[in-house]
């Protein structure tokens, strides 16, 4: 069935598609074909160096605790980065300059600072006043939360003016103060069109917890397989079993990220309803008691 933006093929198209799909397979077997013999050449895939991930030992000592450390610091950096850029993101649309451009120079400042040196900073920073055991988590959380906070603020900015500007002159219409229209009306749309972004950023959040254990040894699940290759001497698999736990749990996190944007669509399905004469005086009458309320303080 053809459409405005899609012609169905015809037959010679139908031919190319398939020459280019047999092509691509082939090519691609051939690729893990040779990935696999080139493991298999230098002794990568022997059972011994794969059997450590099957006895409890490898996992309790090594891989779990590093994978608690990784969730814990990605967790702390989120929980802390999300409401931080959004105020910053928000801060930075404000009709005041004095607010405005604080935050817009913070925003700008740790934009630009690659997180490995903040990283770094935070850790000779906590030297002396922060015990050494948790130095590291501390180092890795506040470079973390600096960075993304300051790239989360962009894409709250970005999202909230992504919206028509008719979503805030309505709210002026009907009395609301800025404040109120950003938070009933500019906000709740906003959050559905920015969603992929803050994800994307999260993900980065849980992969850079790695950093941390590359320059300032905090014990994550990165920093935890070369103690254990170092054991066993499986640098490879090692590195393999490290990966697929990653992208495990970046698909959970991009799964329940967009099992919620359907969830907030489907909520929302019914927001372009038209108002009564009813409905939009009780509009007006909740903007001028909202007007009336702050003249009163």
């Amino acid at each position: 069935m053809s459409s405005v933006l899609y012609d169905t093929p015809g037959p010679r198209a139908k031919a190319r598609n398939l020459i280019v799909s047999v092509v691509f397979a082939v090519a691609l077997a051939a690729g893990v074909w040779w990935l696999v013999s080139a493991l298999g050449d230098k002794g990568h895939l022997e059972w011994a160096k794969w059997k450590p991930f099957t006895e409890s030992s490898s996992w309790t000592v090594y891989l779990l605790p590093g994978l608690g450390n990784t969730l814990k610091a990605a967790a702390l950096s989120m929980i802390i980065a999300l409401p931080l850029g959004a105020v910053f993101g928000i801060a930075r649309l404000s009709d005041h300059a004095w607010v405005r451009i604080p935050a817009g120079t913070v925003v700008e400042f740790f934009r630009a600072i690659p997180v490995l040196i903040l990283m770094v900073f935070a850790n000779e920073l906590y030297s002396g006043s922060v015990e050494p055991d948790v130095r590291p988590l501390y180092a890795v959380v506040t470079g973390l939360v600096l960075y993304n906070a300051s790239v989360l603020a962009e894409i709250v900015r970005a999202g909230i003016l992504s919206l028509p500007s008719g979503q805030a002159e309505a709210g002026r219409a009907i009395g609301l103060r800025k404040s109120q229209t950003m938070r009933f009306i500019l906000l709740p749309q906003a959050v559905t069109a920015m969603l992929p972004a803050i994800v994307s950023q999260l993900v980065v959040i849980v992969k850079d917890t790695a950093l941390g254990g590359a320059m300032i040894g905090f014990t994550e699940l990165l920093r935890s397989r070369g103690t254990m290759s170092a054991f066993y001497g499986n640098t490879i698999p090692s590195f393999i079993v490290v990966a697929v736990i990653f992208v495990v749990l970046n698909l959970i996190l991009t799964t329940f990220a967009s099992w919620l944007e359907k969830w907030l669509r489907s909520r929302k399905k019914s927001s372009g309803a038209v108002l009564g004469a009813a409905a939009i005086e009780d509009a007006k009458t909740v903007g001028a008691k909202a007007n009336t309320d702050g003249g009163a303080r």
